[in-house]
């Protein structure tokens, strides 16, 4: 797997930004402006989190269904939708879509037709002007979603994910995701992961696989306790599940996100499957030499941020540092988020991505996940007009200054 990424990816460049982030939180008109600001600055991916429903908080990260687009998204929720198209949905998508209709009621077969319809126009919008899609695959699922309730025997009991104590946070991470029963996917082939998988590339170019350090091995907390200090590992397959995807769909060009406290058995998976991983500009500062976030230490085969949708903006990190934190990172504090762009367009990583926040200039005010908060995410929007021609041309010309210029449409 990802033998053929150095055709699909190249040197290039694109925008962190989820859909509920544009004005008005969905598609239509406002994504399709977005991905004619994307062409003007001469980027060629447009990067965002998962788009299945959210929870009841805004997670897409919780989402409640592996499979199904988020009717929240929608520009025409009320679209005329043919009782043909219902049954051609259903006929071409027969392992999942009768479990949504029975999770969701009336209606959602509708929705799922007019998902695809909408974003099935603006990927081939998208593309005709040389912009690419970048998707996100959550590991977990919801604790009351779709997915546990169609397919219960495929989920472990008794303990839920998380992630170890580490030196930020002496408690862990209690997320409280069902498990996988992995000896129960591998007795079937791995079918769920591979249809899980084929959904995705139905709508995106790319994948970002989210917690790639959970397919080697897992934190698994016992239920019932509210913090994750008494989880232990457990192993996941690894490079058995990958090899059962590649082996029904083909070579996948794929994102390993290994952010975190990281083994050398995810690496080695990572690096056995051709896969990029991820660097943070944030970290590249006050760390040992060795540090791989560092910009002389960027593996070719890496996807360089500037900042994530997990982290302050890059206005807001700067903000925070102490002055004399300031003035080692060499970074002009008028514009610290300018000056860490042009190191990701510098960078020897083959992908450099940006979150729009950060070319806004955005501070904290502008963040969109507090990792371990409830309340309060994923509710960010820019406004209309935000995005000019000057941002266009400024951004076009550190791309092209980074050799990761899209070629004239």
């Amino acid at each position: 797997m990802g033998e053929d990424q150095d055709v699909e990816l190249g040197r290039s460049s694109g925008i962190l930004l989820h859909p509920t982030s544009l004005p008005g939180g969905r598609l239509g008109d406002e994504a399709y402006r977005f991905v004619d600001w994307l062409a003007e600055a001469g980027q060629s991916w447009w990067q965002m989190l998962p788009i299945g429903p959210p929870d009841e908080f805004g997670s897409p990260y919780r989402t409640t269904s592996a499979f199904a687009g988020s009717p929240a998204l929608l520009a025409d929720p009320a679209a005329p939708v043919s009782a043909a198209e219902i049954e051609n949905f259903v006929a071409t998508r027969p392992y999942w879509s009768a479990e949504w209709a029975h999770f969701e009621g009336a209606g959602a077969l509708a929705d799922q037709v007019r998902f695809d319809r909408e974003w099935t126009a603006l990927r081939g919008y998208a593309r005709e002007r040389g912009v690419r899609l970048i998707g996100d695959v959550p590991i977990y699922v919801s604790d009351i979603g779709a997915d546990i309730q169609a397919w219960p025997e495929l989920f472990a009991h008794g303990e839920v994910a998380g992630a170890p104590p580490d030196p930020l946070n002496a408690n862990g991470q209690h997320w409280g995701n069902p498990l996988y029963d992995w000896p129960a996917h591998r007795a079937t082939g791995f079918r769920w992961w591979v249809e899980r998988f084929r959904r995705t590339f139905e709508h995106v170019d790319m994948a970002r696989v989210d917690h790639f350090r959970g397919f080697v091995a897992y934190w698994a907390i016992p239920a019932g306790l509210k913090t994750a200090r008494n989880g232990h590992w457990r192993r996941a397959p690894g490079a058995e599940l990958f090899a059962a995807i590649e082996a029904a769909l083909g070579d996948l060009p794929l994102i390993a996100e290994d952010l975190g406290v990281i083994t050398p058995p995810v690496y080695r998976l990572r690096d056995e499957l051709g896969l990029p991983g991820i660097v943070v500009l944030h970290w590249a500062f006050g760390r040992p030499p060795t540090n791989l976030h560092a910009p002389p230490n960027h593996p070719e085969n890496a996807v360089v941020y500037t900042s994530t949708h997990d982290t302050d903006t890059t206005v807001g990190w700067f903000a925070s540092l102490t002055r004399k934190q300031q003035a080692a990172t060499g970074l002009d504090p008028a514009e610290p988020n300018w000056g860490l762009i042009r190191i990701a367009m510098t960078s020897r990583a083959r992908l450099a991505i940006v979150p729009i926040q950060d070319v806004l200039g955005l501070g904290t005010e502008g963040r969109m996940n507090y990792p371990g908060r409830t309340y309060g995410n994923w509710g960010w929007q820019y406004h209309h007009g935000d995005l000019t021609q000057e941002l266009a041309a400024r951004l076009r010309a550190a791309t092209e200054d980074g050799r990761r210029l899209a070629a004239k449409r």
